[in-house]
């Protein structure tokens, strides 16, 4: 119907062939079998036109479609079933067509058998898992699909498994991205050698079909755009358009996959530019197609590509319709001019306006830059393709479709190069989407499968010229969001910057393209290119500078600023990704000699760009105060390229350096840069709120500091070992503003500083001339050192896992640099400075991961603090390293008392920058150091240990890196006569150590206490005359030096007076106004020289006169060979003697001053007398030190205290440190027991009318059901085959035996006979503390009128033991009874077995009217509704009638049961241990018996249902046989012993009296060991059967026949052969069994095995209820010593006889008849169900311990499974796959798919599967989640990688193992139940996981 309508539509136009138009109806495939005929001949014009024809009435059968789509006559569809139809009918005509009459899928088959598989080429979208590993990659970009990665051999490499940001391709096959030894075994053949020929016929319809097919697709693309109106994005009907071309574009994808051959006829077609002229053009006459062209070019020009000429020639050009629109197109080209900027909408839109137009029209001079970003000229269907691909923002199908087609060569080459053309077109339409982020991983995803390959990125290089578009491009980019600099000059500067704010930056929508950029620089051929042409140079410093200067801050200084921007990470990023990263990719090709060149091209375009950056903000010499910009990308591109030149290629540096105004100029903003980091650290930027911090941390972060702090360090350093030092030494205190604290007097105004600051900031200027003295990061340390010293720094600051480290140090960031996080260097030089510390478990400890912390000789001798502070992001981390450094020490014995920062020596500097350690030795510092050390000593204020402790870090410096021996040592005898300067007299520091300084004029406020002295003149000793000698040191300046030095460069260096104009107005900003008058002169006597000053500080710090004895005195060996250690511990006193000895063996003189000194200094001193007020401070002190000792005592009292409390209550699972709780154990003098209640302090025995009750968590538990029976663990399932099928589980066994019993037995008697609560059993445990109920009620309300947030929920009765903070839901009362009762009714009584049967009726039968109404009562009552409340009520229910009495009564021994089979459990599943119960103290099972008793005796059983009768007494033969109808009751033999004994204690008046309840157990053991007996006979075959029959009659009249099992058994086999129960069986159930041979020895464990259940019971329930100590035995003799503890063997029986179990037999009446009348019943159900009736008697009694699932080694075989699988429920992949690690469940986390009611999957089945409590290995992110209720908590991972780390989310994906014992931790906490005490941090779930 389509068909025809299709013809009707496309008759007309179409000239008609000789096909007849109905012909369309017949079959298609005839139709293309006679095609392809007609074109197979030579002369096949005729068969051309013919399917030319055919496909154009075929083909625009899709038009009305379009119609469709635009909404205008949806009528015109068609009748065939709507526009859909139509277009399902094209395309299987085109598969027809292609398949040339034949089969489609035969005709895939046969093309893929062409295919010459050499590259895999598979495509993936996000979020797919593929692999890379860059032990085989070439290129960083590599990757591979998990087939491959698993096909191929990878052991041992450094790889790792991620999830697909942006999609990506298969590289396996392709040599250019990865080595070949990589390759999978399917792609290591290059196989096309053998691949035949491909036959002409095959695919010959193929090349005519498909060229009309994709221009249809085109067609279709063009008509369904609509240019979206100005600011109402389209977005909708762009993907309405998608839609409907979904199954175009899946067909083309699907024959890119038929492989190779196809691909090649695809690359024709879509290449071919005939093709394209012919049909795009050609069809003048077409109205259809004139419309679609028309839509083109509009398209085209809306794209701001073509001009408004456009509309004119192609107004001519219509005629002709044959010309092509290329020309055109080529014309509008031709005439784009200059003026003519694209205005459309990039413009911005703000006042800025003025600025943006001029920047562009300045940048956009050349005709170049004008053609790259505006003309476009489609020549082949790709381009068409791609075109549209871009104007739809890159829909996912088209995208997949154009890489699917990548592995043809061919192909490759044309689509790259359509990509570039594309480039400009591809930034504009990114800039305008919405959905940039989409649209950003689309673009990435295409341009990373071009431009890894380093030939094709080479070969579009040279021919297309991707260099300039690619910088091009990235400059308009940039262009649309600049402003204006604020950076110094605000009003006159002509610098524009990018505007952080704007979205490009914020959103990174830059991001793409600077990708690609970085990535073609990664190869050496575009490199050298880049670095070779000189414009291209120009125009990326171009671009660099937008950044410089980025994200000024202006320190606020009054009010707090309004609103914190966040803008701060946009500029981080961008100077990271766009600047720094192609800086480093650049870097990476200067590596050799031979690149000089590069490197000169580079510093040469930074330092004329820096230059031009100067001139633009109007920099003169002093930078605006109260201003940074933490990024200078300029500045960072020259300081990495000199290092580069100086390390790698022996470039000359001074032949790279500029001139020294230059230099000057340079230093100033990093320089600003630190100091402001000092500011910041000190808080002077506070009110500029956070995010400064947060800047200044970023500056320093690890994946920052190598493109940020260290290129800004190293440019200082290179600039002061060119500098003048004094120059740069006063530059710095300047810059610090701690000048004027500079100064001999005790009190200065400092006009810049705050006092509070002065400190920090002091510290600050020292702790930087430190770091850029010692560091070497650039001068000089080979890579290695370099990793070395980055890792033990970090490793000093905190021990560090493996991945952690990775993140912190820094990278190189260009992955081709070498030096890789994971390399083999970063592995062993780990192995070498760290040892592995492996995670350690501790029971309910937190989870740990391995660490790796520094080796001891690291401490010893590597430590380096300085790189600390330098790494550092946080100050504390400093101080944590010290504080392990101290540790170290202290431990190790090498120094006991709070050690310094050790002085290290450091890499010897590489000569180039030998200038740098003139620092040390120029006059300025010598007089800073002088000064700080003279006021230390007087204790100016605002000084630290940390100032000094930096002022003998520089001294020591100075002295290791003195100028040669003093040549003029004797000549520098007469200095001081010589000397003109009046600090020191030259600028070695070895010798100015010794200059004695003797008067220092200084200025000080009239208020300083210097001020009233009389002039020193009149009281020194020798008078002025010392004065005129040496000269008065005059104020010391270090501003006006500075000011002079500059002042001379500049005047060198420019005659112009230009500079001086400028001059008056940049010092003024420094004079501080007003503060000129309150200071006055003064001269102060010194007296001292640096060593005098370090002596006295010596006896300072020692608190010694004296202290300081030269060391040469008594050993003079230390000056001749002298061993100074590399590395030195000690506090200030060792560091002040290492200076001393150093100083005296580089000088003569400097030994001969110090040995002086000392001589003047020793004068024995006599004892100074104390004055009162001295001793009045000592006292004080004294005082205080001992109140503080007091203090500390009593906290480490406090502590312990609290640390064994902590113990006693806290651990869960060692419980034999617990201090008992007073509820069993009281002496028999005290009359009851006695309680303290944890909430009023209170202690008092529970009494009717105020009960205690002990606090209990009750939770539904499952683990019972998990037991299986065979010992092996289930495996978690990992193939589709491994199905784990519950049917073995102990509650599936219970289930069956239950339903079975209810399908032939009475209701009633059947909830009698077996227990419940193997799933959804209620669970009671307690912490052993108890309080009074009404104290708890009044805890309970208090907490819910608490409004903090609290991990569980009140309403629910939940809280948490006010004592121990245990999790608790419910409160159990303690039953008044005094314990001396408990001792009366422990004796025993000589009474027969018969008198105590009888009582124990007589008891049973008093019917237990409940007590009165007492509190106590009501609370038992309330409990008692908790208890059946915490289990759902599908756990409750069994019984046929709802809500049935029998019910209740079922579920309350059940409970008992519950509690006393999981603490079997918990000991293992039997009593060797013996001892008090695992849960020792806190056991709760007394006070729980109570109050089931309690409840049960309130429903009687009649009487004459009441088993006790039927085990005790012989029956009539009566009635039972007569009436067939009514349901029998359940034969005795088949009733559960357990829940027999259960039900007759708990129907008992408690207290229990011991007799009776010994009793019980000898009446039941008789039944029980008659059911065993039964059960053998059933087991074993004929002959055994009727051998045994045989043997036991014969002995059956001897004396102790009822204690032998022989005649027993004999009796019972002979009893039950009157039955039917072994007729039925036939062959089939002897092999089941197998002929097992069953002796004499086998068959006494059979029985023993098959009681022993029992009575472990019953010994427990023993041991609770008389509080009875259970012995301790081997696992072989549990047996009888459990029998015996219970009274069943006497005691004086002889152990070693073999054969026990019969002799526990106390048959309450003659045995043999009680079994005749037992089996009897048996009989009777037989007669009709013989199959059932045995099935009943076998009980499988032996379940084992319950396991979790076992977990497979490698977390590997585990995710690839299961991340795929589709879940059973809704069969899709979940997005979040998880598996219950119970019962192996594949479920869907949050997966809405698989809602029920409002409960997701994981809850739902949490309920199903643990009653509640689920354990989920969650697949994609390897952690575990646990559900306990309407909670959950994470877990934590049982997979960790080899460096015992955790992998949460898989984000790192390496290799992950499973770690045994943390699994081991799990299953104990699941199979104890304490998830809830030992895991901290819970939520609720609200039913959505």
């Amino acid at each position: 119907m389509a068909a025809a309508a299709a013809a009707a539509v496309g008759g007309p136009q179409a000239p008609q062939p000789e096909l007849p138009a109905p012909g369309l109806a017949l079959d298609k495939a005839a139709t293309a079998a006679h095609l392809k005929a007609a074109l197979s001949r030579p002369d096949n014009r005729a068969g051309a036109e013919e399917l030319q024809a055919l496909l154009e009435r075929v083909l625009s059968a899709e038009r009305p479609l379009a119609a469709a789509a635009d909404g205008e006559e949806a009528a015109a569809a068609g009748g065939g079933g709507g526009p859909g139809a139509a277009e399902e009918e094209a395309l299987e005509w085109c598969k027809c067509l292609l398949a040339g009459g034949g089969g489609y899928e035969e005709f895939c088959a046969a093309v893929r058998a062409y295919d010459p598989a050499a590259l895999c080429g598979l495509v993936w979208t996000a979020n797919f898992v593929a692999y890379r590993c860059r032990t085989c990659g070439i290129s960083p970009c590599m990757s591979l699909c998990a087939e491959c990665f698993h096909q191929g051999d990878h052991t041992g490499h450094d790889f790792n498994m991620f999830r697909s940001q942006a999609g990506g391709a298969c590289d396996c096959g392709d040599s250019n991205v990865m080595r070949e030894s990589g390759f999978c075994r399917r792609h290591q053949i290059k196989s096309s050698s053998n691949i035949p020929c491909v036959p002409k016929d095959l695919l010959m319809m193929s090349e005519f079909v498909l060229p009309r097919f994709i221009f249809c697709l085109i067609q279709y693309l063009r008509e369904g755009y609509n240019e979206p109106a100005a600011d109402v994005p389209s977005e909708k009907d762009l993907n309405k358009v998608l839609q409907l071309l979904e199954p175009q574009i899946s067909f083309l994808e699907d024959l890119t996959k038929m492989g190779g051959a196809m691909r090649s006829v695809l690359t024709q077609v879509l290449t071919n530019q005939q093709n394209y002229k012919d049909l795009t053009s050609g069809l003048g006459e077409n109205a259809c197609a004139k419309k679609s062209h028309e839509k083109y070019l509009i398209a085209l020009k809306s794209s701001g590509l073509t001009y408004p000429e456009d509309k004119l020639v192609y107004g001519i050009q219509e005629p002709s319709a044959g010309t092509s629109t290329l020309a055109v197109q080529g014309f509008a080209g031709a005439t784009a001019t200059l003026g003519q900027l694209d205005s459309s909408d990039e413009e911005d839109q703000d006042g800025s306006q003025g600025l943006g137009k001029r920047k562009r029209v300045k940048l956009s001079s050349s005709t170049k830059d004008q053609s790259i970003m505006d003309v476009l000229k489609h020549k082949s269907f790709l381009e068409e393709l791609l075109f549209w691909t871009i104007k739809y923002e890159f829909p996912q199908k088209m995208v997949t479709f154009l890489l699917n087609m990548l592995p043809d060569q061919e192909y490759k080459v044309a689509f790259t190069k359509t990509f570039v053309q594309h480039y400009a077109f591809i930034m504009k339409t990114l800039k305008k989407s919405h959905e940039s982020d989409t649209m950003s991983n689309r673009i990435v995803h295409i341009s990373v499968q071009l431009f890894s390959n380093e030939e094709l990125a080479r070969q579009v290089t040279e021919e297309c010229q991707l260099l300039d578009i690619m910088v091009t491009v990235l400059l308009y980019m940039m262009e649309s969001c600049l402003i204006k600099s604020e950076l110094q000059d605000e009003e006159n500067s002509l610098h524009v910057v990018v505007n952080c704010g704007e979205a490009l930056l914020k959103n990174n929508t830059y991001w793409p393209l600077v990708s690609d950029f970085i990535n073609i620089l990664s190869h050496q051929s575009v490199a050298k290119r880049f670095l070779e042409d000189h414009g291209l140079l120009v125009t990326w410093m171009n671009f660099v500078s937008f950044f410089q200067g980025m994200n000024l801050n202006k320190r606020e200084l009054n009010e707090h600023v309004e609103f914190e921007s966040q803008t701060y990470y946009a500029a981080f990023a961008a100077e990271l990704e766009a600047c720094a990263q192609p800086m480093w990719g650049l870097l990476s090709h200067c590596k050799v000699r031979e690149t000089q060149e590069y490197t000169r091209n580079v510093v040469r375009y930074c330092l004329e760009a820096l230059q031009d950056w100067f001139d633009a903000i109007n920099f003169v010499d002093e930078p605006a105060p109260n201003q940074v910009t933490f990024h200078l990308p300029l500045h960072r591109y020259y300081a990495m390229f000199l290092s580069k030149a100086v390390k790698c290629q022996e470039l000359d540096l001074d032949s790279v350096l500029p001139d020294q105004e230059m230099l000057m100029k340079l230093m100033i903003h990093p320089l600003q840069i630190q100091a402001s980091l000092a500011e910041i650290h000190s808080n002077m930027w506070v009110r500029n709120g956070l995010q400064i911090k947060g800047q200044a941390m970023t500056y320093v972060q690890s994946h920052f500091c190598n493109s940020m702090i260290d290129p800004d360090i190293y440019l200082l350093q290179v600039c002061a070992s060119r500098l003048d030092p004094d120059y740069f030494i006063s530059s710095v205190f300047e810059r610090f503003k701690v000048v004027d604290l500079l100064t001999m007097a005790s009190q200065h105004q400092n006009t810049v500083l705050d006092a509070e600051h002065e400190r920090s900031m002091l510290e600050g200027a020292l702790t930087f001339l430190v770091i850029l003295l010692s560091l070497r990061l650039h001068l000089g340390m080979s890579d290695d050192e370099i990793l070395r010293a980055e890792m033990v720094a970090q490793l000093c600051m905190n021990d560090r896992t493996h991945s952690s480290l990775l993140d912190l140090i820094p990278e190189n960031p260009n992955p081709k640099s070498g030096i890789i996080p994971g390399s083999y260097s970063f592995e062993s030089v780990l192995s070498a400075v760290a040892d592995f510390k492996a995670p350690v478990f501790e029971p309910g400890g937190s989870m740990q991961q391995g660490m790796y912390t520094p080796k001891a000789e690291v401490w010893d001798q590597e430590f380096d603090p300085v790189m600390v502070i330098l790494r550092t992001v946080y100050r504390r981390d400093v101080q944590s390293a010290m504080d392990r450094y101290t540790a170290f020490l202290k431990q190790s014995g090498k120094f006991p008392g709070n050690p310094w920062p050790p002085y290290k020596k450091r890499t010897p500097l590489h000569p180039s920058y030998k200038g740098l350690m003139r620092l040390l030795h120029c006059k300025t510092l010598h007089i800073v150091l002088f000064t700080l050390l003279y006021k230390i000593l007087m204790d100016h204020q605002n000084l630290s240990e940390h100032v000094l402790c930096m002022v003998l870090y520089l001294i020591e410096l100075g002295l290791e890196n003195a100028a040669d021996e003093e040549s003029d040592e004797e000549a520098s005898l007469c200095g001081p006569e010589r000397c003109h300067d009046s600090w020191f007299p030259g600028s070695n520091l070895v010798s100015n150590m010794r200059h004695f300084i003797n008067y220092v004029r200084v200025r000080v406020p009239e208020t300083a206490p210097e001020v009233k002295r009389e002039s020193p003149a009149s009281t020194s000793s020798d008078g002025l005359g010392s004065l005129q000698n040496s000269g008065t040191a005059q104020v010391f300046s270090l501003v006006a030096e500075r000011r002079k030095k500059f002042q001379e460069i500049i005047n060198r260096s420019s005659s112009e007076a230009a500079n001086q104009v400028v001059r008056p107005k940049t010092s003024s900003k420094w004079s501080a106004p007003g503060s000129a008058p309150q200071l006055t002169t003064a001269i102060l006597e010194i007296k001292e020289s640096i060593l005098s000053l370090l002596i006295k500080l010596h006896h300072k710090l020692s608190g010694k006169q004296n202290s300081y004895y030269p060391p040469w005195f008594d050993d003079i060996e230390i000056l001749i060979q002298p061993e100074v250690p590399k590395y030195s511990h000690g506090d200030g006193i060792t560091a002040v003697e290492r200076i001393l000895l150093k100083a005296a063996l580089q000088s003569r003189m400097n030994k001969r001053i110090i040995e002086e000194i000392c001589r003047k200094v020793t004068p024995p001193v006599p004892p100074k007398k104390i004055t009162a007020a001295e001793k009045k401070t000592l006292d004080k002190e004294e005082r205080r030190q001992k109140a503080r000792e007091r203090q500390q005592k009593l906290l480490a009292e406090f502590a312990s205290r609290q640390k064994s409390f902590m113990e006693t209550a806290m651990d869960v699972d060692s419980p034999e440190n617990d201090i008992p709780m007073e509820i069993t154990t009281a002496e028999p003098q005290v009359s009851e027991a006695v309680y303290d209640c944890v909430i009023c302090g209170q202690s008092g025995p529970s009494s009717e009318d105020r009960p205690t009750g002990l606090v209990v968590l009750l939770q539904a538990s499952s683990v019972l059901g998990q037991c299986r029976d065979n010992i092996e663990p289930k495996m978690l399932p990992i193939t589709e085959e491994e199905q784990i099928y519950p049917w073995d589980t102990c509650a599936a066994v219970h289930d069956v035996r239950l339903s079975l019993l209810q399908r032939y037995f009475k209701d009633s008697s059947c909830l009698l006979a077996v227990s419940i609560g193997w799933e959804g059993g209620v669970y009671v445990q307690t912490c052993g503390h108890t309080l009074h109920i009404d104290c708890h009620k009044s805890y309970m309300e208090s907490l819910r009128n608490d409004q903090v947030l609290q991990g569980f929920s009140v309403d629910k009765g939940e809280f948490t033991c006010p004592l121990c903070r245990q999790f608790a839901n419910s409160v159990l009362p303690c039953y008044p009874g005094s314990n001396v009762e408990n001792n009366l009714w422990q004796r025993p009584s000589n009474k027969s077995m018969q008198d105590l049967i009888k009582e124990v009726e007589e008891l049973q039968g008093q019917p237990g009217a409940f007590p009165s109404e007492t509190n106590l009562s009501k609370e038992m009552e309330s409990v008692m509704k908790d208890i059946k409340n915490t289990t759902q009520k599908k756990y409750r229910d069994y019984s046929k009638t709802p809500g049935s009495p029998d019910n209740d009564f079922l579920f309350m021994y059940s409970v008992a049961r519950t509690n006393l089979e999981l603490e079997l459990i918990h000991r293992g599943g039997n009593l060797c241990s013996g001892g008090a119960s695992t849960a020792g103290k806190r056991s709760c099972l007394n006070q729980l018996f109570h109050v089931l008793a309690l409840h049960m005796r309130l429903y009687s059983i009649d009487s004459e249902y009441n088993p006790w009768r039927k085990l005790t007494q012989l029956e009539e033969v009566n009635s039972q046989l007569g009436n067939e109808e009514q349901q029998l009751e359940v034969p005795i033999l088949y009733h559960d012993v357990t829940s027999l004994l259960l039900v007759q204690i708990l129907m008992m008046p408690q207290p229990l009296r011991k007799d009776h309840f010994t009793c019980i157990v000898k009446v039941l053991f008789t039944l029980l060991y008659t059911q065993a007996l039964a059960a053998l006979s059933v087991k074993c075959s004929e002959e055994d059967r009727s051998a045994w029959k045989h043997t036991g009659a014969l002995k059956k009249n001897t004396c102790d026949a009822e204690k032998s099992y022989k005649v027993l058994l004999s009796f019972v086999i002979s009893e039950l052969c009157k039955g039917k129960l072994y007729h039925e069986e036939g062959t089939q159930e002897c092999t089941m069994v197998g002929p097992i041979s069953w002796s004499p020895e086998s068959m006494e464990k059979y029985l023993q095995d098959f009681c022993l259940p029992f009575l472990r019971v019953a010994s427990l329930l023993q041991h609770h209820l008389f509080g009875e100590d259970l012995p301790s035995c081997q696992e072989e003799e549990e047996f009888s010593v459990l029998s015996s503890c219970l009274g069943l063997l006497p005691t004086f029986y002889q152990t070693d006889h073999p054969f026990i179990t019969a002799s526990c037999l106390e048959w309450p009446v003659p045995a043999l008849d009680i079994i005749s009348q037992w089996c009897s019943e048996i009989n009777a159900f037989t007669e009709r169900h013989a199959e059932q009736g045995k099935a009943l008697l076998i009980q499988e009694s032996r379940w084992k311990l319950p396991h979790l699932l076992q977990l497979p080694e490698n977390y590997n075989t585990i995710f690839q499974y299961y991340h795929r699988k589709t879940c059973s429920v809704c069969t899709k992949v979940p997005k979040d796959p998880a598996v219950c690690l119970v019962c192996g469940t594949f479920v869907c986390l949050k997966g809405l798919c698989c809602k029920q009611q409002s409960y997701c999957e994981c809850v739902l089945h949490s309920q199903n599967c643990g009653a509640g409590t689920g354990i989920f290995l969650l697949i994609n992110a390897s952690v575990i989640i646990i559900i306990r209720g309407h909670r959950f908590c994470l877990w934590g991972s049982v997979y960790l990688d080899a460096h015992g780390e955790e992998d949460r989310d898989l984000r790192r994906g390496k290799p992950l193992y499973i770690c045994k014992e943390r699994y081991k931790v799990l299953e104990q906490q699941w199979i104890s139940h304490t998830f809830d005490h030992i895991n901290k941090r819970w939520g609720p779930h609200y039913n959505g996981l």
